[in-house]
């Protein structure tokens, strides 16, 4: 009885506040519903040592038109129970929306890159290495803990009927990369993918690695073996993403985002203008440069890559692996956009796992504090501990932007006060 009535107070107090704001600032009280849908992915099968780099199309996910919130995943087994990174290292999981042509089916294990382009059109984000990193969503071993919530009154927009090709309906693809290391001899040297350990020389077409290649996904690829520990036995398990999404359906109170995501390695040629590709390698490795006794004993990588359209920065959020110190994007002025930093873990339970990335900080900026203009060229710093070796390490940056703030407030209610 006494939340119902503080609930009444509460409701009253912004009744009385919109009534005594002037109009051109008047305070729009929009009730939504905030859904969340939990999804389980195909099976994967993985045994100790063992690789699994799968792509599954027209996965389930949320219909309609709808603006998305947050999306989160994990490893679980086929009882549910989470699974923790020193048993099956989650190298990274990818959700791409594309559109199928209505009756097309997609070969099972296909790549999406040689899928037949007539039947099936990706939608990238609108980031500058659209050949690589064309994805909405993303995260590796930190996604347990990395908040993903994408703040109110802003939403991901999808399921537009009116941007709907004619003869074509939107699905999503879904790619998940993970690592067995149970009774792994280098447990890191498997989830940093060192060729040796896995013992290939080509990449997963057959082709040659390049002379110097040592680690990396091209050494990691699907049905590949790290090596184990000499008589070490271990079953074989079918292990799944569960994945949960949240969102709204659309709606004019919502502020649509636009996403970017930027790579450390993006080493394109600045001075010949903005019309080049960006080079986007990806990964890169991270040379072993002082003895874990040094102070200040870390590699620093940068890049620079120019937004054509600015706007307002509402979220943002690295990607590293095991050995990052932290990432941030910097403004053609010098000004901090977003710092992010990794959150190791502690312990042997799901979700913190010693010696692993379990999270990465978020940033949410108050709404217009911060703005990109157009034509600003950005600066992306991805820091690195050098004690030690690092091979196929990551440097990314998402970020969310939004054209527009709300011209007055926008209050949302998930549930009766």
């Amino acid at each position: 009885m006494a939340s119902c009535f503080q609930g009444w107070v509460v409701l009253l107090a912004m009744v009385v506040l919109a009534l005594s704001t002037p109009c051109s600032h008047a305070l729009r009280i929009v009730k939504t519903k905030t859904r969340t849908s939990v999804f389980v992915s195909p099976k994967f099968v993985l045994g100790p040592g063992s690789v699994a780099d799968k792509y599954y199309y027209d996965i389930d996910f949320p219909r309609g038109h709808i603006a998305i919130k947050s999306f989160t995943a994990e490893v679980i087994d086929e009882e549910g129970n989470p699974i923790p990174l020193h048993e099956t290292y989650l190298h990274h999981w990818v959700v791409e929306g594309y559109y199928g042509r209505v009756g097309s089916v997609e070969p099972e294990g296909t790549r999406a890159e040689e899928l037949q382009r007539s039947d099936f059109i990706f939608v990238r984000n609108s980031g500058v290495c659209q050949r690589t990193l064309g994805q909405y969503f993303g995260l590796g071993s930190e996604t347990r803990k990395t908040d993903t919530h994408v703040p109110d009154p802003f939403g991901i927009e999808v399921g537009n009927p009116a941007v709907t090709p004619a003869g074509y309906e939107e699905r999503w693809m879904l790619n998940v990369h993970a690592i067995d290391t149970r009774g792994a001899e280098n447990g890191l040297g498997c989830t940093e993918c060192r060729c040796d350990l896995y013992n290939v020389s080509t990449d997963s077409r057959g082709r040659p690695l390049r002379p110097g290649y040592v680690g990396g996904l091209f050494c990691c690829y699907d049905g590949v073996q790290c090596r184990v520990k000499q008589g070490f036995n271990g079953v074989r398990r079918n292990l799944y993403l569960r994945y949960t999404v949240k969102w709204v359906d659309w709606s004019g109170s919502i502020v649509p985002v636009k996403i970017y995501i930027f790579d450390v390695t993006d080493k394109m040629n600045h001075s010949a203008g903005h019309a080049i590709e960006h080079e986007c390698r990806v990964e890169y490795n991270v040379e072993e440069s002082c003895s874990a006794t040094s102070d200040g004993c870390f590699d620093s990588q940068s890049s620079l890559a120019t937004m054509t359209t600015g706007g307002y920065v509402v979220y943002g959020v690295a990607h590293q692996h095991t050995g990052g110190i932290g990432s941030t994007l910097y403004g053609e002025d010098g000004r901090v956009l977003c710092s992010s930093i990794p959150i190791y873990g502690k312990g042997k339970e799901a979700g913190d796992e010693a010696g692993y990335i379990v999270g990465m900080s978020s940033c949410y900026p108050r709404p217009g504090s911060i703005r990109i203009n157009d034509g600003e060229t950005l600066t992306l710093v991805s820091n690195y501990s050098s004690t030690q070796t690092h091979t196929g390490v990551m440097g990314l940056f998402y970020i969310l932007v939004a054209d527009y703030l709300p011209t007055s407030s926008v209050l949302s209610f998930d549930t009766a006060l």
